[in-house]
Formats: C-alpha cells, structure tokens, sequence
C-alpha cells in the first residue's frame, strides 16, 4: 500500500466535526482467536462507510494498537452490513445489541475488495455473546 499524500500526525481527532452515527446488523458470527494474527492496520483515522458493504468485526485487548501499526491478540467475532452509512474514526465507540463493546482502533484491509477488518479494543478477548441479526453501532465519543 502507497504512503498516504500527507503527514498522517495532521489527522488528529480535531480534524473531525460532528457526525451522525454508523449503524449495522449483524449478519454471520465468526469463532477464532489468534495469538499472532499480524494484523496491519493503516495509517488512516477513518474509513466512510456504505449502506449495504459487508465487513469483518474483530476485537484486540492490546491497549497498543493503533494506526500504522498493528495487533496479534486477536479474536474475530462477526460480520455485519452497514444499514446507516457514514464515516467512522478511530476512538469512535462501538456497542452491539446496545451494549458497549470498545472504541475503533483501526482498520486492517487485508481481504480488500471483499471486506475491510474493523478492529476494536475491548478491555478483554472475553465478550459477551453477539447474534445474527443484533444492531452495531458506531458513534463519535463524547
């Protein structure tokens, strides 16, 4: 992947206005951890997202990750289809079935054009069970 056309230290959180949430459902359940995933996380801060893409929700409790780095303790939990579009930023909060899971780390685009990795810090690897069909959320932290 090319380097990005600016400095990514420029795209700090204030670069962000206000923005309406970016809603999903869940539409398969995914049961895997890796302890060395290698995920590779790109430098940017946000991803738009399209009503009807499908993408991948994974979760990491290495407090580390970040853009332009990346994540082994990895578990993938399920994919979900954008029903409410928009643009998401890491540090958003994200909750499925409207409860907090953990804020957007970054984004991993290593099965581009299928699907995007959305990766997200929880305190643990340990979550609450998720069903086909629950509402994910994604909105600015205030």
């Amino acid at each position: 992947m090319s380097d990005a056309p600016y400095d990514p230290k420029l795209i700090t959180p204030s670069v962000y206005g206000d923005r309406r949430p970016v809603l999903g459902e869940v539409v398969a359940l995914l049961h895997i951890t890796f302890e060395e995933r290698g995920l590779e996380l790109i430098q940017a801060r946000s991803r738009a997202l399209r009503e009807k893409e499908i993408h991948e929700l994974m979760i990491t409790d290495e407090e580390e990750a970040a853009p332009g780095g990346g994540a082994d303790h990895v578990a993938a939990v399920a994919f979900f289809e954008v029903s409410k579009g928009g643009l998401i930023v890491v540090g958003d909060e994200v909750s499925v079935a409207g409860r907090a899971m953990g804020v957007v780390a970054g984004y991993d685009m290593t099965h581009m054009p299928n699907h995007m990795n959305v990766l997200v810090k929880t305190k643990s690897l340990d979550i609450k069970p998720i069903q086909v069909g629950d509402l994910i959320e994604f909105k600015m932290k205030k």
